[in-house]
């Protein structure tokens, strides 16, 4: 009898332990069939990355970006959270590598891996937030805000936050992009997600249960954000509310591409005094209007006027053959303390007046946090022998009875940056910026398309001169009406509409964003509990 009983036990096949994982007994060919189902997960994810980076600038193609999120959407749905941050993770490099590459023009592929690899750590907690709450009812809403919430953690960490590549900065050309003036860009990013989740589910929805009500109810998660950025385009308008002006900018273009630009500061100051002048000549022989105001691009003068007599004598030069107000964009050298990277009101008459201090300086390019660290990644970070420090306060310069705010450069891609300029009676927004560090590559489009967007955010002229390219005018209905070539001198003068108005998003400033946040947190906050009660009741 025992024998019997031992040789039945013998050949039993055994049970699992109580709470192990029940695949662990699972027949190699379904093993074999997970395995390969991650792997195409895997490469889907990737995949999905490199398709929402097509959608951006300079290619025209804003309708990719929903398709690269349903296809993450269906990598990530009912995944669990380990998975989701991988697949999330892998999602971001395919998307950030290659956008990101002209980070690495000068200095080579180690910091821009580094950082694309750094940033995309940020989309993988995205999808893990996703995973986690594909699982609720109305989940495509729920991921959209997870999406917006990892956006706004991305542009306020680490060291200041890097906004780049913010779905909404892929939209300028879009069906959505009237929304920037509904909510700003987290409102705009929010319906570009809501789209592409919402579209994966529906497709799910429609080919599980096609005459089901809830097919019908997915299906309008992507109808929705399309209808509300229809239904926003009367907010986008270029009428003059405070007439108009003719405003200039100066692309003075510089001796040559890269870093090295800099050791030839002067030559860079006298390119764009010259082009100033030349316009002055066009002026007097009527080939060209003669504007009220003239603007000159991020270091357009990286020698410091108030401590180099010959500058400042080049710059008067050139400011008092225009005849109009000149904001100088220069690199001030205090005796101590750290540098400013300082926009400066200059009047025919009076010289220097107002200033303007760069308030958001780029990490690693303008400051060097954990310089020692930085350094065994690269030691470019010693070109940058003594940091920029930040302003404190929005500039508005009074050029010719028109408010024009600075924003300079890299500051576009940050929301308070604009926001606080415009609320601080910006009737114009320039951005003067210095891309020529980037060569040729395609970050100076990407930054064109963030000064498309604000301008539809804010309802105001934008008015971009770059060193050397690319430099424009954009209306506030975000058209480019003007538009240089890259690595040419050029001047470019226009009638711009003056506008005071206040845009829903320019009124509820960080609002949107922040009840998207909620939205969000009531998602995970709402799993989280229900998780809890099940163990409870468990």
């Amino acid at each position: 009898m025992s024998s019997s009983v031992t040789s039945a036990a013998r050949n039993e096949p055994s049970k699992p332990a109580d709470g192990a994982r029940s695949e662990t007994l699972a027949p190699p060919a379904a093993l074999h069939e997970r395995k390969g189902a991650g792997l195409v997960r895997a490469l889907a994810a990737a995949l999905a990355g490199v398709v929402l980076y097509l959608s951006f600038p300079p290619r025209p193609l804003w309708w990719l970006a929903p398709l690269a999120l349903a296809l993450l959407a269906g990598c990530l749905h009912g995944r669990r959270a380990r998975a989701g941050f991988g697949l999330g993770f892998l999602a971001g490099l395919g998307f950030l590598v290659p956008l990101l590459v002209w980070t690495g023009e000068e200095v080579g592929p180690v910091p821009w891996l580094a950082l694309a690899a750094v940033e995309a750590l940020f989309i993988g907690l995205t999808g893990l937030g996703v995973a986690l709450v594909s699982r609720l009812r109305a989940w495509p809403l729920f991921a959209a805000a997870v999406w917006v919430a990892g956006e706004a953690l991305r542009a306020r960490a680490p060291f200041g936050g890097f906004p780049w590549g913010k779905l909404a900065f892929g939209q300028a050309d879009g069906v959505f992009t009237p929304l920037a003036a509904v909510g700003g860009t987290p409102l705009l990013s929010f319906a570009v997600a809501l789209c592409g989740f919402g579209l994966y589910e529906a497709l799910r929805t429609a080919r599980a249960h096609p005459r089901r009500a809830t097919a019908a109810l997915a299906a309008l998660t992507v109808a929705a954000p399309i209808g509300a950025g229809l239904a926003a385009r009367p907010l986008v308008s270029d009428a003059a509310e405070d007439g108009t002006v003719v405003a200039a900018v100066i692309q003075g273009n510089v001796p040559r591409l890269g870093f090295d630009f800099n050791a030839q500061r002067r030559r860079v100051l006298d390119n764009h005094v010259n082009r100033t002048i030349q316009l002055a000549d066009d002026v007097k022989a009527g080939r060209a209007p003669k504007p009220d105001f003239v603007v000159w691009p991020e270091n357009s003068s990286d020698l410091d006027p108030y401590s180099q007599p010959d500058a400042y004598a080049a710059i008067d030069r050139a400011v008092k053959a225009i005849g109009v107000p000149v904001a100088i964009g220069a690199v001030v050298a205090p005796e101590t303390g750290p540098l400013r990277n300082t926009m400066i009101l200059w009047d025919p008459v009076a010289g220097p007046t107002s200033t303007y201090d760069k308030r958001k300086i780029q990490p690693f390019g303008e400051r060097i946090p954990m310089r020692s660290f930085a350094r065994l990644f690269s030691s470019d970070v010693d070109r940058v022998r003594r940091d920029f420090g930040p302003g404190k306060d929005p500039g508005v310069f009074d050029m010719a009875g028109s408010g024009v705010g600075m924003v300079t450069c890299f500051e576009a891609a940050f929301d308070d940056a604009v926001l606080s300029t415009v609320r601080d009676g910006a009737k114009v927004i320039a951005v003067p910026s210095n891309n020529a560090t980037f060569g040729r590559t395609q970050m100076t489009y990407q930054q064109l398309a963030m000064d498309r967007i604000r301008a539809v955010e804010h309802s105001r002229t934008v008015l971009v001169p770059v060193t050397s390219g690319v430099s424009a005018v954009i209306r506030p209905d975000g058209r480019i009406v003007r538009q240089t070539k890259m690595f040419t001198a050029d001047a470019l003068v226009a009638e711009i509409p003056l506008r005071s108005g206040r845009t829903p998003a320019t009124v509820a400033g960080p609002l949107p964003e922040y009840a998207l946040l909620l939205l969000a947190a009531a998602g995970l906050g709402g799993l989280l509990t229900r998780r809890i009660r099940a163990r409870r009741s468990a």
